[in-house]
């Protein structure tokens, strides 16, 4: 009966401690290279941006505006949405410089073909 117990007493440690580590290591290396790493990148792209805009700009806001900048302070920017309409918006919500028509929209704007003809 005895030998029993000192059977089950005597238990291998499987990879010793820092073995067991070594996976989670490599999966936050992984995470670090393709998730933070390009987020934390693209922060800064559009925080560089964001310093860089000056009157005369045309962007485009996170809400779907398309505006001219004509007016800026620290925190806010005043967009030209159309002739003499302006509309303040807080800086951070300014996406990035507006496209200009491509192959999917045409010149003229959205079109919307209602029945066959």
């Amino acid at each position: 009966m005895t030998g029993i117990a000192y059977a089950a007493d005597a238990a291998p440690a499987a990879g010793g401690g820092f073995g067991a580590f070594i996976p989670l290591i490599l999966i936050f290396v992984i995470f670090y290279f393709l998730l933070i790493r390009p987020q934390q990148k693209k922060a800064k792209e559009h925080q560089q941006f964001l310093a860089n805009l000056k009157k005369g700009d045309a962007v485009i806001t996170s809400g779907g505006l398309y505006g001219t900048i004509t007016g800026m302070t620290d925190a806010v920017v005043t967009l030209e949405i159309a002739d003499n309409v302006r509309v303040k918006v807080a800086r951070g919500y300014v996406l990035g410089p507006e496209k200009t028509a491509g192959a999917d929209t045409p010149a003229g704007g959205a079109s919307c073909k209602i029945g066959g003809g």
